[in-house]
């Protein structure tokens, strides 16, 4: 089994924690309050989960998930990050994070700008970002179900594709590989495959979204 990381334990990182923990693998959490803070969600989590800062759990992790607000990135650790597997979960959003040119102009893609400008020695790849959290935790399925759906991943690496596919997978989901970083704005804050094929926030449960589903969402983004 994987051990991942964690840089951000909120809503969505602490869903993806728990669906790892589900499926046998590892997590280490952290956050920018400090891992005693944790405690209650390590507990929660059971023996597969401890709580560490964000250097360590950017160190012990075989994958590191990010996920935190994006005016977060010049606070994640770059060093243990280097040669390894980064799953971003983060979508910009100007009214919290603050205007970021690149972004603002969509002259970049906001994994784009966390590889180029904070993470150049990582291998980043785009993942969860399009779905609510509580989704995320009521829809995964196991391996086979017929209605097990689909998430859509954006990234460079083949090798850390390979990877991210194979986690996502065990915790219950498949993968529909939506091409470069550079694609990462088809699955951007408003998008149509953001958040709306999954359902409404107000249907927790969600409902199961297939492969064809995700791929004419995403083909129908306009920039």
């Amino acid at each position: 089994m994987t051990t991942v990381g964690f840089i951000g334990s909120g809503a969505i990182g602490s869903t993806i924690a728990r669906l790892a923990v589900e499926a046998g693998h590892q997590v280490v959490l952290s956050n920018s309050r400090g891992p005693e803070t944790l405690a209650d969600t390590v507990v929660e989590l059971g023996p597969r989960a401890s709580a560490a800062t964000s250097g360590e759990a950017a160190a012990a992790g075989d994958i590191v998930v990010i996920a935190v607000p994006v005016k977060a990135f010049p606070h994640v650790p770059a060093a243990p990050l280097a040669g390894k597997t980064v799953i971003d979960t983060c979508n910009y959003g100007p009214e919290r994070d603050g205007p970021i040119p690149e972004l603002d102009s969509r002259s970049l893609a906001s994994s784009e700008l966390l590889l180029l400008r904070y993470l150049p020695d990582a291998m980043v790849v785009k993942a969860f970002n399009n779905i609510f959290f509580k989704h995320l935790l009521s829809l995964a399925r196991p391996a086979g179900a017929a209605d097990r759906s689909y998430l859509p991943i954006v990234g460079d690496s083949a090798p850390a594709k390979v990877a991210v596919t194979e986690f996502i997978e065990s915790i219950g989901y498949s993968v529909l590989d939506a091409g470069p970083l550079a694609a990462g704005w088809r699955q951007a804050t408003g998008t149509p495959v953001w958040g709306t094929p999954y359902g409404p926030y107000s249907n927790e449960k969600g409902q199961p979204v297939g492969e064809d589903a995700i791929r004419a969402a995403l083909a129908a983004a306009t920039r």
